[in-house]
């Protein structure tokens, strides 16, 4: 019998994308690599658990949720989260960002300052500055006065992020004038906490690090792993979970988030076996979710 692997999902690596496996083994990414797998055969898709520990009775997961988790597991997975703002006391200084995902497509969000750039690598977010620097409570606090100041979310879809990839502004500056506008907003508003330390604007530009400056239009998105599938690819792009794979019928977006929970082994074909669906195209309006 085959080895199966089972997938903890993608990292972003200072080298790139990383897919992380059970036990801690992990397989880079580079442009250029061959991404083929299949689902084993009669598998079954199981929770990932919460928070580092396995779910206790290996719930069954739909083949379309990108959690990966039961209700009991996403509910604890939730009562430790700041994005949940379940969190108050968290001693650990936070950031405050601007991130642009294509044009119109601006959100605020915040991050833990330890970890860098990596909550905006795993958005997928094209370019972003930094806004502010403090405790979680005053991040959270501007994030708010932000929102309702500027009228900018703090969440966007991933489909609206995927339908303009291939079709971005061709220079950084161009990329970057939206939330260079935000930014000076920002600074003038009255109502920053006392504790959060402004941030000069300072636009760090990801499109190399994903790379989609020579992205073709994606034509498929696959919407669900399958027992028995398979998924086979070159890998020419990638942006948050997403991997973008030129196949022979084109270039296919892999949410790697519908890939955790699978057992997966070797592809025995060269062939793309999973059920996809076509990719939404950019336009003023997105009215549906990947």
């Amino acid at each position: 019998m085959a080895q199966a692997w089972k997938c903890t999902g993608l990292r972003w690596s200072a080298d790139g994308p990383v897919l992380m496996w059970d036990g801690g083994r992990s397989s880079a990414l580079p442009w250029g690599k061959r991404v083929a797998f299949g689902v084993a055969e009669g598998g079954a898709r199981t929770c990932v658990g919460a928070r580092g520990h396995p779910c206790s009775v290996r719930a069954a997961v739909p083949g379309r949720s990108t959690g990966a988790r039961c209700e009991e597991c996403a509910r604890l997975d939730r009562a430790h989260s700041v994005a949940a703002d379940t969190i108050a006391d968290d001693p650990r200084p936070y950031r405050v960002y601007l991130a642009w995902f294509g044009p119109g497509m601006v959100k605020v969000g915040i991050t833990a300052a330890e970890r860098g750039s990596a909550r905006l690598l795993e958005q997928g977010a094209v370019c972003f500055s930094w806004l502010g620097t403090g405790p979680l409570m005053a991040a959270r606090r501007t994030e708010e006065l932000l929102r309702a100041a500027l009228g900018v979310p703090d969440r966007i879809p991933y489909a609206e992020k995927r339908a303009v990839r291939a079709a971005l502004p061709a220079s950084a500056e161009e990329r970057a004038a939206e939330i260079g506008e935000l930014h000076a907003r920002a600074v003038e508003l009255t109502g920053w906490p006392d504790s959060l330390t402004r941030a000069p604007y300072q636009p760090v530009d990801h499109v190399g690090v994903f790379g989609l400056d020579r992205l073709p239009p994606a034509a498929l998105a696959v919407t669900e792993l399958v027992a028995g599938g398979s998924v086979n690819g070159e890998l020419v792009a990638a942006a948050g979970p997403d991997l973008h794979l030129a196949t022979g019928g084109g270039v296919v977006v892999l949410d790697t988030r519908l890939v955790t929970g699978w057992e997966l082994v070797r592809a025995g074909s060269g062939e793309l076996t999973v059920p996809t669906r076509q990719c939404a195209r950019a336009r003023s309006t997105q009215d549906e979710l990947f």
